[in-house]
């Protein structure tokens, strides 16, 4: 029996669309990445920003006149990406002992 988990479950695999078949290999990828190196997980932690460097908030003189919300949620592997600096963050914390504030 397979103990993972995972969102795409196996026998629901043939209703996805094209894009998401192409794409769940490397979801599948990120997913199965175990975290067990302090190095690592400091780069990974640098790597994968904490929130989406494409948010911005418009302003004019002080005047705040359009939010560009943040196109992150686009990216098809964002929740593998999310979930990978969750556990390296978890790692250096847990594990290590160290002071993860500075990555957030």
């Amino acid at each position: 029996m397979n103990s993972t988990t995972s969102i795409f479950p196996e026998n629901q695999c043939q209703y996805l669309s094209f894009g998401d078949r192409l794409v769940q290999p490397v979801r599948q990828w990120l997913d199965r990445i175990a975290v067990g190196d302090r190095q690592v997980a400091r780069w990974l932690c640098q790597l994968i920003p904490a929130r989406c460097p494409f948010e911005r908030d418009i302003q004019l003189w002080g005047h705040h006149l359009l939010h560009i919300g943040g196109m992150c949620k686009l990216n098809p592997v964002y929740e593998e990406l999310v979930g990978l600096r969750f556990r390296s963050l978890s790692f250096l914390a847990d594990v290590c002992g160290e002071d993860v504030t500075s990555y957030c």
